[in-house]
């Protein structure tokens, strides 16, 4: 018996932007009904094929067959009209209309001249309806969680006939919670014949959903297998096409040095209070607790962003006044923000304007920006970080998640920082980028650097840090030496462990 010919091909599909070549003559097949895995590193071109299927982009060579039938389109209305809609990582609303508003924005009902409000909020209910989704159709999209809205962007691409639906990277802002829901979606819309199409970096999530894997290296197909055949070794080892173990080392014992950050009594209404912790030279300390715990206002106000804290913070043993973030940045203190696109880089400056915002009056002399000192800096920096932007000059908006945030590290290496805050520092990176990542956090710590590690994967803090410290609800509440297990941790992190002595007692 012949197989089921595919519900959609990819024939050496290629695609370029200035200065890269982002696909290159890719061929594989998808099977209709099935969730199918696009993964690789940063850049491998992941996204780039999602959006050439969903009319976003259009390939400059090769083609694209749905059921058997070239297809080309103009723009997503094209691809949606032929059963093809996109769940985009960066969401994209009108955030001051609501949600029946932005379903029905491309074809509003009317009644006469005016907009039938009645028949939209109808509409909309019905689109949210056959996903089983219960959002109120009158809350304005803003209003919403990241995970709400994306519901409401699988509801418009259901809504709209979509046979097949294209995730890209669709849990990188999700708690764990919120991403079994959308698991718990997901294979709804799988029992009801959707086609599905998952651009993740996620191990886990890949095996769990996908029964078939396409691995794509520096805009190549690499290998296209069933997900059975594979594990995660074998992913990881065909996606960055070398062993992964060259950069993992272990957590080097030794003596912490002087205290570098010292911060007593720190409290923000509202979100913190009476906390008191410091960091040593040498040390990476893992702060852990829930969503909402005040992890990250803990670090922001440290770096002086919160106008209303209080208490005392001390640099190298220097008090820290001003309350801003360059007098934060004179005493040596960085911050890598949970946020890259937006509290962590201009995205319409270069790659080497972005790395060099920090530093520029190191940089200058009499006003003037030292060109040739800042690009022997970015040099040294990038090399470093084994970062090899397209072009250094080109807008840092237009290079991939990882090299995005490899640029944010690079900033703070760059002003040679002597505290490094870190606040989700692997967040929406793939496997491999993210053990270069973990890799240059040790060698700063063994270079004695204090580094402050906010992390809401508990692997993550359970391998990078030499102790944890514990936050919940706004207070510390206990730390964790290394070697703890991820179990002792998530107890205390939501109170059910009694028997660890508060953090300061």
């Amino acid at each position: 018996m012949d197989p089921a010919p595919p519900l959609i091909s990819f024939d050496r599909v290629s695609k370029r932007f200035p200065g890269v070549r982002a696909l290159d003559e890719v061929s594989f097949d998808v099977a209709s009904g099935s969730c199918h895995a696009l993964c690789g590193e940063n850049g491998a071109g992941k996204s780039t094929l999602g959006k050439l299927l969903a009319g976003i982009d259009h390939p400059d060579g090769g083609q694209i067959r749905i059921d058997g039938r070239p297809v080309h389109f103009n723009d997503p209305r094209d691809a949606l009209r032929a059963g093809v809609g996109m769940v985009h990582q960066e969401l994209s609303f009108c955030e001051n209309l609501s949600v029946a508003e932005n379903l029905c924005l491309g074809d509003l009902p009317r009644r006469g001249i005016f907009i039938s409000r009645p028949e939209m909020e109808r509409r909309a209910r019905d689109l949210l309806g056959a996903i089983e989704a219960t959002i109120d159709v009158r809350r304005l999209v803003g209003e919403l969680t990241v995970a709400e809205q994306q519901v409401v962007q699988i509801a418009a691409a259901v809504g709209s006939g979509a046979r097949v639906i294209i995730f890209d990277e669709p849990t990188s802002s999700l708690s764990q919670h919120e991403a079994d829901h959308l698991y718990a979606l997901i294979g709804r819309l799988q029992a009801r014949g959707t086609t599905c199409v998952y651009v993740s970096h996620r191990m886990p999530e890949i095996f769990r959903l996908c029964d078939t894997i396409t691995v794509l290296r520096d805009g190549k197909h690499v290998a296209t297998r069933a997900a059975s055949a594979l594990d995660e070794a074998a992913l990881v080892q065909l996606m960055i096409g070398r062993e992964l173990d060259e950069y993992l080392g272990g957590q080097a014992d030794r003596e912490p040095g002087e205290p570098l950050l010292r911060v007593e009594k720190l409290s923000s209404p509202g979100h913190f209070e009476q906390v008191t912790f410091e960091v040593r030279a040498g040390e990476i300390v893992g702060l852990a607790g829930l969503v909402g715990a005040g992890r990250s206002e803990i670090a922001t106000a440290v770096f002086g962003l919160d106008p209303e804290a209080q208490g005392r913070i001390e640099v190298a043993g220097e008090a820290l006044f001003g309350g801003s973030p360059v007098a934060a940045m004179r005493a040596g203190l960085g911050l890598v923000p949970e946020d890259r696109k937006r509290q962590g880089l201009v995205a319409g400056l270069s790659a080497l304007q972005n790395l060099t915002l920090p530093t520029l009056e190191q940089l200058s002399r009499l006003g003037w920006i030292r060109s040739g000192a800042e690009r022997a800096r970015a040099r040294e920096v990038f090399a470093r970080l084994r970062l090899q932007p397209p072009d250094l000059d080109a807008p840092v908006g237009g290079l991939s998640g990882g090299n995005q945030q490899k640029i944010v590290l690079a900033k703070w290496l760059a002003a040679r920082c002597r505290v490094l805050m870190l606040d989700e520092p692997t967040r929406g990176v793939d496997v491999g980028a993210k053990a270069e990542i973990h890799a240059l956090i040790r060698d700063l710590a063994a270079e004695g650097a204090g580094i402050l590690l906010i992390s809401s994967e508990l692997p993550e803090l359970l391998a990078l840090s030499t102790r944890m410290l514990v936050l919940r609800q706004g207070r510390l509440v206990g730390e964790l030496a290394r070697g703890a297990d991820q179990e002792a941790l998530m107890r205390l992190m939501a109170g059910v462990d009694g028997s660890v002595s508060r953090a300061g007692a």
